[in-house]
């Protein structure tokens, strides 16, 4: 049901469909066509785009931006200032079958702070993405995906990492890297990056 209220916390379209016994937080817009199912979590300043399906159970941060066409389903959990980009898809049960009933067997997929999922991916379900993950446009991805870790390609592969902007990070002969936009130092450690 939309949010008609003049002094409700959040935006909701009048196409948008709210079901009761949601959760969603102050200063979220909900656009066009887009379907917000029970139990699930939406926390504040997210903005949910058009022809967007939340499932049950499915937990989205504060300033999530969700662009058109996703479905997020049971299963996810999706940290602060996550980006979704359009078209992406998530998985939730890792052999489906049409004439199984595997309800109740879905795993969980996390997306970690600041992670960036371009247009078109797909996250294999069970995969981690971890804080200021960038999966890019297309990527399809199997594995899990480490903190500032840049992965592209079907199926996906790293190759490189990037900054909490959304920069490439070029890492000298000892290990250290700039962000051109930000000017944050990081580090490449053991084949990790960290934020100096």
């Amino acid at each position: 049901m939309p949010n008609t209220e003049k002094n409700a916390p959040y935006f909701a379209h009048e196409t948008a469909v709210i079901d009761s016994g949601t959760q969603i937080g102050k200063g979220t817009k909900i656009w066009h066509f887009s379907h917000i199912m029970k139990d699930s979590t939406i926390g504040e300043e997210c903005n949910i785009g058009q022809n967007v399906v939340v499932s049950p159970g499915v937990v989205l941060g504060n300033r999530v931006k969700v662009q058109n066409n996703v479905s997020i389903y049971t299963g996810v959990i999706c940290e602060d200032e996550v980006f979704l980009g359009p078209s992406m898809v998530f998985t939730n049960v890792i052999n489906p079958r049409s004439a199984v009933n595997r309800r109740g067997q879905y795993a969980r997929t996390t997306v970690r702070r600041g992670a960036t999922i371009g247009a078109n991916a797909t996250i294999v379900c069970g995969n981690e993405i971890g804080e200021y993950g960038f999966i890019g446009a297309g990527a399809v991805i199997t594995k899990e995906v480490r903190p500032y870790e840049l992965w592209v390609g079907n199926p996906a592969r790293r190759i490189g990492w990037m900054s909490e902007y959304g920069h490439r990070l070029e890492f000298d002969g000892a290990g250290n890297a700039v962000c051109p936009e930000s000017g944050e130092q990081y580090r490449l450690e053991e084949d990790r990056v960290v934020k100096v």
